[in-house]
């Protein structure tokens, strides 16, 4: 890096009171955001790289009911292990824990490899998800920490074009994968371990934060409250209506643990000295209003990412590859509408507009995909996922930006993590919830048209393998499938109709507060008519180098 009168240039200096706010230059800024678009590109890629080949893993190792299993186990355990990240970062440094966070993905991604059958790939997934849980969350703190409110606008948007170019990388490397000889669905996890390892050799090199005097503890019972609540709750989402009934033993028990938990983890943050989510952050209305609709969008994201190649593949009969490159106009919206917006709100802060419009988008694209049948056009599905990604170019890195600015600066790691917390878990609470309505509506739907149609099943049975053994059944028996499929999708997306509109409400109510930075010095915290409360002697929101 370039000298530009950063304290914490020397690694082996300690942040001071002095030192709490080091100001970076833009050639620093850029250098440090580098390493955080490779790791994020890493996280993103192997996210969105398993959706085309999750079809063919299937007919592999079967288990088609256990299909949202293999992207809910990674989703769970990311949306768990965020708030822990932002408290670790925290005692640890920031640098420390974003690599351990990349050494856990590369460690999970060669188990998932190497999977033999769909208990170990589930397994690989759920260790896979802590590491991009770290990267998802870390990311956004460091970029916190080194860049203020006015000017995070543009560099943010940078990183929504980064989620934007994995997003058609991760299907389109997917399907290449799954389709070239010689190689396999296996390399899906693979590819990834180069991409990391240049990710941790970057942030290494160009990553240099002022070190931080803390006395704190982990919060380890907060710990377990939080993250038991929110893995009882996924437990239920999951599996119920499919390894049990909704009206079962299993439901009521799982239900009433969640519960439980959710309880007391509100009786240990209150109690704990060092909260992982301080309790203060939920009297915080910016805070509370960008939790629930990062929530709302979270769902509608990651079911459309999951369950689109799904309809592309199995009803439309599109290869892997196809199928990646029809996320390509998804990619084009999220990448003009996450860059533009976040220039706009840099030259003009002014910021809630965006998130208002990208509800709307959300909303409006749930409802066209909805309306895809089997004879819909590949016009018309590039159209409806084009709106999808203009509402969520429009969205996600504002509402982050949104909560940071809102928050006092001590509580800059905590606020980041939460935020992506409901983000994370909506998106596992989506699948879990898609793949349940998917399964049950699949096998109503395609009971009753077999009955309608006085067709019988074939000897194989009615459960679906890969996509190339749906096309490979006897008709008429394909086409019903077919059909009943595409019906059982459009209920999916109808759901997500309304979580959008309740997302949309979130943002309708958030109070637009003045961007603190060089143009916003005098801008407080939301909530409150204190002025922004300066760092505590011995601590920097820049933690850990």
């Amino acid at each position: 890096m370039s000298k530009a009168g950063v304290a914490s240039q020397n690694p082996g200096t300690t942040a001071t009171h002095d030192q709490a706010r080091p100001v970076y230059t833009h050639r620093q800024i850029l250098e440090i955001l580098a390493g955080l678009m490779m790791a994020m590109l890493t996280a993103m890629i192997s996210t969105s790289v398993v959706g085309t080949a999750l079809p063919t893993i299937v007919g592999d190792l079967g288990g088609q009911d256990q299909l949202s299993w293999v992207a809910s186990a990674s989703l769970l355990t990311m949306t768990a292990s965020t708030p822990l990240w932002g408290k670790l970062s925290d005692i640890f440094g920031r640098k420390l824990m974003f690599q351990s966070a990349l050494l856990i993905f590369v460690l999970a991604s060669i188990g998932a490899g190497m999977s033999q059958n769909m208990a170990e790939l589930i397994a690989a997934r759920a260790f896979q998800g802590l590491g991009v849980g770290g990267l998802s969350a870390l990311a956004q703190v460091i970029l916190g920490d080194v860049v203020p409110p006015r000017e995070r606008g543009r560099y943010a948007g940078y990183m929504g074009a980064v989620f934007g170019v994995a997003t058609v990388a991760g299907p389109l490397l997917g399907g290449f994968i799954v389709d070239t000889d010689g190689l396999g669905w296996r390399w899906c996890f693979y590819v990834c371990i180069p991409l990391a390892v240049i990710a941790f050799l970057v942030i290494q090199k160009v990553l240099t934060l002022p070190r931080v005097r803390r006395d704190t503890r982990i919060d380890i019972f907060g710990a377990f409250t939080i993250t038991g609540s929110a893995t009882a709750l996924m437990l239920l989402l999951s599996l119920g209506g499919q390894e049990f009934d909704w009206h079962s033993n299993w439901t009521y028990v799982l239900g009433a643990i969640s519960a439980l938990l959710l309880v007391a983890s509100i009786f240990a943050e209150r109690l704990a000295s060092e909260p992982i989510l301080p309790p203060r952050l939920f009297r915080n209305r910016t805070f509370v209003l960008a939790g629930i609709a990062s929530l709302c969008i979270g769902s509608a994201m990651f079911g459309g990412m999951i369950y689109l190649p799904q309809y592309l593949q199995i009803v439309k009969g599109m290869s892997p590859a196809a199928s990646g490159l029809m996320t390509l106009p998804l990619v084009i919206g999220m990448f003009v509408t996450s860059t533009g917006s976040g220039q706009i709100v840099t030259r003009t802060g002014r910021w809630k507009i965006f998130p208002v419009l990208g509800l709307v988008f959300v909303g409006g694209s749930m409802f066209l995909l909805s309306q895809l049948h089997t004879d819909s056009s590949k016009l018309v599905i590039g159209a409806d996922v084009a709106v999808l990604g203009i509402g969520l170019g429009l969205t996600l890195q504002i509402l982050i930006l949104a909560a940071q600015n809102a928050a006092a600066p001590a509580d800059l790691a905590a606020t980041t993590a939460g935020v992506s917390f409901f983000r994370n878990l909506g998106g596992a609470m989506g699948v879990a919830a898609f793949g349940a309505i998917l399964t049950n509506r699949l096998t109503a739907e395609l009971k009753d048209a077999m009955a309608s149609a006085h067709v019988a099943a074939p000897a194989s049975g009615t459960s679906l393998g890969s996509p190339d053994q749906v096309h490979a059944l006897p008709e008429p028996f394909k086409g019903l499938v077919l059909d009943s499929f595409t019906k059982a999708l459009e209920s999916v997306f109808t759901v997500g109709i309304p979580i959008a509109i309740l997302g949309f409400l979130a943002v309708i109510l958030l109070k637009e507060l003045p961007l603190r930075g060089a143009t916003a010095k005098h801008a407080k915290p939301d909530g409150g008519d204190r002025p922004e409360p300066a760092a505590p002697a011995g601590a920097s929101t820049a933690a850990g180098g």
